[in-house]
């Protein structure tokens, strides 16, 4: 008998007010059936990859929540979304309200039938604000939240779902041109980043290990990040490092080469918030890298994919159009047109970590099948939040 492919499962960041992801929201485009949330919850892998994440689950109606499902739904781990159109069907209510009491962690997503009350002991809410609009300000009581808005696609958007009182936001409003990863307070001049690229620059022609050392130390605060990366728990092989000079000789250019592409997107503040187009950037380098590495591609080949997603974002961050960002760094043409019109493979790639909504054929353009780019989200979404946690 032929294996049952596996369902084709999007995954969403849900981050909060300090943008600090918190969730993944997961949705099935077809909608989620009780063999779909066995065969992902079934296996340690969900849970164990986005910890300590929780997972949102939008659910059309609480009757695929058997209890040989629910057996697989940590409370402390799971929140689901379900439908409030389906409070129009006999008992559903009563349901939810016993799932809840049972320690299920419930929101009501989207408005309620016509005529029909909130129950009362369903007080927390989803709202898709890209298709249903925001709420008017003060319209959610901070008592039963954090309530959840998704969709969220403009920073205007952001702004008027925190008015509303929602906690927890999920869309691409970190990719608004309108704030494109900055910090509201943040009086930054770029020189920064503009080293960081200098020091690209310079690893991309072999420049001497001095010239970068010395272009490094004259900005303490890069060195700080730098220093604090190698040494974290998740990157470190266990020897502390304590000078630049010692992180360039004992991690070698591959490594610093990938640390200096995500400290592009770090916080330019120590007391500012996080830059959200960090745990971004570092999804689409994971997700590139791990399909050319499903592909067979060697290590330099794993290296220029991981390059193109993270750089991928870099005309967001520096508000600059990519092609005045490229022309300093010597980059191959396949990763140049990937980053310039999304041509070729890694650009039909980098299209795919770009689309919130996936289908078979976008995913059959990129050379991928459901149950691959499930595996592949999971590394790149643990990735991701690793980094988030570290840099």
């Amino acid at each position: 008998m032929a294996a049952v492919p596996f369902p084709l499962v999007e995954i969403r960041s849900v981050a909060n007010a300090q943008n600090e992801w918190v969730a993944l929201l997961l949705r099935a485009p077809e909608g989620f059936d009780e063999a779909t949330l066995q065969a992902m919850f079934g296996a340690p892998d969900l849970l164990a990859a986005v910890a300590p994440l929780d997972c949102i689950l939008l659910l059309d109606s609480p009757a695929v929540l058997i209890p040989p499902v629910l057996k697989l739904l940590p409370p402390n781990r799971v929140v689901v979304a379900v439908d409030a159109r389906a409070l129009a069907g006999e008992g559903v209510a009563r349901r939810l309200a016993e799932l809840q009491m049972e320690g299920l962690r419930v929101l009501l997503d989207g408005p309620l039938p016509e005529g029909m009350q909130q129950p009362l002991a369903l007080r927390s809410v989803s709202r898709n604000v890209g298709g249903e609009g925001v709420l008017p300000p003060a319209s959610l009581p901070a008592l039963f939240g954090p309530h959840l808005a998704y969709g969220v696609d403009t920073q205007t958007s952001l702004r008027a779902c925190e008015n509303a009182g929602f906690g927890w936001f999920s869309g691409v409003y970190a990719l608004d041109d309108a704030d494109a990863g900055r910090e509201p307070h943040q009086q930054d001049d770029g020189t920064t980043r503009r080293r960081l690229m200098t020091m690209l620059a310079l690893l991309s022609r072999d420049a001497d290990a001095c010239e970068i050392e010395a272009q490094l130390k004259q900005d303490p605060a890069l060195s700080f990040h730098l220093l604090k990366l190698v040494n974290s728990a998740a990157f470190s092989g266990g020897t502390h490092i304590a000078s630049i000079g010692q992180a360039i000789s004992r991690i070698g250019r591959r490594q610093l080469q990938r640390w200096l592409q995500l400290l592009l997107y770090a916080r330019q503040h120590p007391d500012g918030p996080p830059n959200l187009l960090l745990p971004i950037a570092a999804r689409r380098g994971a997700v590139l890298e791990e399909l050319c590495k499903r592909d067979g591609g060697d290590r330099d080949e794993q290296d220029l994919a991981f390059m193109t997603g993270v750089f991928s974002l870099l005309d967001r961050l520096f508000r600059t159009p990519m092609a005045a960002l490229l022309g300093d760094l010597n980059l191959p043409g396949d990763v140049e047109a990937a980053l310039l019109a999304r041509d070729g493979l890694l650009g039909q790639r980098l299209r795919l970590c770009e689309t919130p909504s996936l289908d078979s054929g976008t995913l059959d353009a990129a050379g991928v099948d459901s149950g691959a780019w499930w595996q592949v989200q999971l590394h790149a979404y643990h990735w991701a939040i690793q980094v988030a946690r570290n840099v």
